[in-house]
């Protein structure tokens, strides 16, 4: 694995995207808008950088209590190799991820390279092969089983949109309705995948959240959006009073302007920064434990 992405490396990256305007770039005003996500010249340093915000994402959901034991995974699909995705090993705290932890595999379950000394998920790999098999677009997927997510998920429902900020997933996101225990069987991985379908999340009944995303920083930012929904629903469905929905029209209008995969990464952004801060950088090293 090569050095950390630096910060030169990132604003020639930055410069190149700049040029390209998205819808979500109109919501920005003055010549100080915020970057977009950075296009790279060289695969090792894309390669690097998405296994960085990889680990900070795993920080991110360790800060914010959605770790359940050694369950849930995050992977990232490889720049260079088609069939190759990025996971974190089984045993690692998330609140520790770095950029080094992680285990690059192809379709099969087969070991390509980084972290080969570390087990895996099975049940991770079988769910995100057969999301990356299904969504080409995809390039990252996160799965958590968070306190409020799996408590909605227990409905078998989607989500109603109650606020701004669910909108982002507006007809956008499934439900697996289907408990079939601990995923154990690539069917189940492949009926996962046809629940999520075209969205940008899902339920799994019983279970727990998955996002994805162009990036793993739209895929992490849309996981904790997806959980902290969840809690505001159970605390409207809790307050017994008639619910004034978003009106589908507007609802729309709220998803094609925030939901773009430039606006989401940038959502992401500040919690980048901030683990950052915290951490000293430390999840780009390329020390293991």
């Amino acid at each position: 694995m090569g050095p950390s992405v630096g910060s030169e490396a990132i604003r020639d990256a930055v410069r190149m995207n700049k040029a390209a305007k998205t819808p979500s770039s109109k919501m920005l005003q003055g010549v100080d808008a915020l970057p977009g996500i950075p296009v790279f010249d060289d695969l090792s340093k894309k390669r690097q950088w998405q296994l960085e915000h990889m680990a900070t994402v795993f920080r991110f959901f360790a800060r914010n209590g959605y770790t359940e034991g050694m369950s849930g995974h995050i992977s990232v699909r490889d720049p260079e190799r088609d069939n190759a995705f990025w996971i974190n090993p089984l045993g690692v705290h998330w609140a520790l991820s770095k950029a080094s932890d992680m285990i690059m595999l192809d379709q099969n379950g087969e070991v390509l390279g980084g972290n080969a000394s570390s087990p895996f998920d099975d049940s991770g790999f079988l769910i995100h092969s057969s999301v990356y098999a299904a969504r080409p677009d995809v390039n990252a997927i996160c799965h958590a089983h968070t306190v409020h997510g799996k408590a909605w998920s227990v409905f078998a429902r989607p989500l109603d949109m109650l606020t701004q900020d669910v909108c982002d997933i507006f007809d956008a996101h499934g439900v697996y309705a289907e408990y079939g225990g601990v995923v154990s069987t690539a069917e189940e991985g492949r009926k996962i995948a046809a629940a999520l379908g075209q969205g940008k999340g899902c339920f799994l009944m019983n279970h727990g959240l998955m996002t994805v995303g162009a990036t793993v920083d739209e895929a992490g930012y849309l996981l904790g959006m997806m959980e902290r929904s969840c809690q505001v629903q159970l605390l409207v469905e809790s307050a017994g009073l008639p619910k004034k929905i978003i009106p589908d029209g507007q609802a729309a209008r709220n998803f094609k302007l925030q939901s773009t995969p430039e606006n989401l990464f940038r959502e992401f952004q500040p919690y980048y920064q901030y683990e950052e801060a915290m951490s000293g950088g430390d999840f780009k090293t390329l020390s293991r434990r």
